[in-house]
């Protein structure tokens, strides 16, 4: 499997839905579903008992790139993996995920909150990050102060994001892309929704 960069993951969709899958959808009918609606990248949190078979049914979905996320350690990385991740996406940063992923070549997209965290990744060699909790931490406020001092690194800002705030959060120069729960309302299992709101967020312009 070629391995993309993660700034290359990143361009792909301007939205990336975050996913809690607990059984309410077929996982290749929901892949099909995101993909055919123009959202290829998929990212799977680990927080669901069958999150990594749903994860590697969803990676034989043609067109689909499809990464881990809630990945907490590099036991969790290599474990999704093995599990066909494309991608991993973890909350936080620590050197054991960055080594795994590096001895994996396997894109990461750490969580930052801070410049302390943004310092400590590029020491890691890294410059892309998912800004997490991106409203619990200042907001779009917060990134731009942050893209101050870091103006060649990039951002998929992620946690309290919504439908009608997305698109702000793009406009800024140094955000590929963020990351999307709205795309997936718990409690509501209709794919014609999850279409009509995947093709909602493909249109939106980074």
């Amino acid at each position: 499997m070629s391995r993309r960069k993660i700034g290359e993951v990143m361009r792909l969709s301007p939205v990336i839905p975050v996913l809690v899958l607990d059984g309410s959808f077929d996982p290749v009918e929901l892949a099909e579903t995101l993909v055919g609606a123009g959202l290829r990248v998929l990212e799977v949190t680990l927080r669901t008992e069958n999150a990594l078979k749903d994860m590697e049914k969803m990676a034989s979905v043609e067109g689909a790139v499809v990464g881990a996320g809630t990945v907490l350690d590099a036991v969790m990385l290599y474990e999704a993996m093995d599990y066909g991740a494309e991608f991993i996406v973890s909350p936080g940063l620590t050197e054991g995920v960055a080594r795994a992923a590096e001895d994996k070549r396997v894109p990461l997209l750490p969580g930052v909150a801070t410049a302390t965290d943004i310092m400590r990744g590029r020491d890691m060699g890294l410059d892309h990050f998912k800004f997490f909790p991106a409203e619990a931490n200042g907001g779009l406020p917060a990134l731009k102060s942050l893209a101050g001092p870091f103006g060649g690194i990039k951002f998929c800002p992620t946690g309290g994001i919504r439908e009608d705030t997305a698109q702000e959060w793009l406009d800024h120069p140094n955000v590929l892309c963020v990351g999307g729960s709205w795309i997936l309302p718990k409690g509501d299992a209709d794919l014609k929704k999850v279409a009509a709101t995947a093709r909602a967020a493909a249109a939106m312009k980074a």
